[in-house]
């Protein structure tokens, strides 16, 4: 008993309760003053520095790549479309260069540092090398893109139907159109906040509104975004009590938000079991040459190399086909 009642236990007494302490002071600091910051949209952010509706589009709104005089025209539109989803400011041409460009550099850089330019004596190896690059280049960025954009995305449905309430909510109490959405932007926190502000941008700029719809459902591309603007446009068309239609879509797509959380439940398993033998080989053959390449560079000369290379890379794609086949339930 005594000896627990040393200086040195009291040392270490202190100690914890100063870490202990350290940690909910900062748990409390991101809680009270970081996470209410980030929950501000861009667009309140931007009203309250008194930027114009002109400012907030060009804040706001990406700027469109012109593809017809790109070299990856269906490149470009890919990166564009993920890289808009996902939130980020960057032009799509600038992704796609940097992205060419870190090929390039590791592609050539990389046998000078591993010191392996000896062992580069055939076209195969060159092959290997590229292959090496591409994968440090352009999968691994567009794998953090695609990974930011499904986020960001999953995170606009969980809010779209507390949106739509909101919006409906304004129409029943007699807002116009654009208060009601005013009202959304301001009470629902980014993603929406920031979309649906695009939307009040282009309409003050001059778009009416079905035509902001449009763009936003294209920036977004969800199906509860697409059935939204075509319930707008409906009733744009038909008439009719845009609150009673909005209303019940609402509730058609918590009940389809209900059934696909059911069908992710019973194929999670599936799903991150293709998500890794998708991503293994790849992150498998990336380290493995980054860290020992004449584990392959001694045995690209034998005959059968390229053959079983070509076998497997057909074989990784089919697996990869198939398992997306059968994870891929439509809701």
């Amino acid at each position: 008993m005594d000896s627990l009642m040393t200086a040195e236990f009291g040392f270490y007494v202190v100690v914890f309760i100063t870490v202990v302490l350290v940690i909910e002071g900062g748990f409390l600091l991101y809680r009270d003053v970081i996470a209410p910051r980030g929950r501000v949209s861009r667009r309140m952010e931007l009203l309250s520095q008194g930027a114009s509706n002109a400012d907030i589009m060009e804040t706001l709104r990406r700027e469109m790549p012109d593809t017809n005089s790109a070299l990856l025209p269906s490149l470009i539109n890919r990166v564009e479309k993920r890289m808009t989803q996902a939130g980020m400011q960057m032009k799509s041409t600038t992704m796609v260069t940097g992205m060419v460009a870190t090929t390039a550099i590791v592609g050539v850089l990389f046998p000078l540092i591993g010191g392996i330019t000896g062992q580069l004596t055939s076209p195969i190896a060159y092959l290997l090398v590229f292959v090496f690059a591409f994968a440090i280049g352009v999968v691994l960025p567009m794998t953090y893109i695609s990974m930011r954009a499904t986020k960001r995305m999953r995170l606009f449905e969980a809010q779209f139907p507390v949106a739509l309430d909101i919006f409906v909510r304004g129409l029943r109490a007699g807002y116009p159109v654009n208060s009601a959405l005013e009202l959304l932007v301001t009470e629902v926190p980014d993603p929406i906040s920031s979309e649906f502000g695009l939307v009040l941008a282009e309409m003050n700029y001059g778009y009416n509104l079905r035509d902001a719809l449009s763009n936003l459902a294209d920036r977004v591309g969800t199906q509860d975004m697409y059935m939204f603007v075509v319930s707008v446009a409906i009733q744009s068309e038909t008439g009719g009590s845009l609150a009673d239609i909005l209303e019940g879509l609402s509730k058609v797509i918590r009940d389809r938000a209900a059934m696909v959380l059911k069908v992710n439940a019973l194929a999670s398993e599936g799903k991150m079991t293709g998500s890794l033998l998708t991503a293994l080989p790849i992150l498998t053959f990336a380290f493995t040459f980054a860290n020992q390449p004449s584990f392959y560079l001694d045995v690209i000369d034998d005959p059968w190399f390229l053959p079983g290379v070509i076998g497997m890379a057909v074989l990784y794609t089919v697996g990869i086909l198939l398992m997306r086949r059968i994870i891929d339930i439509k809701v």
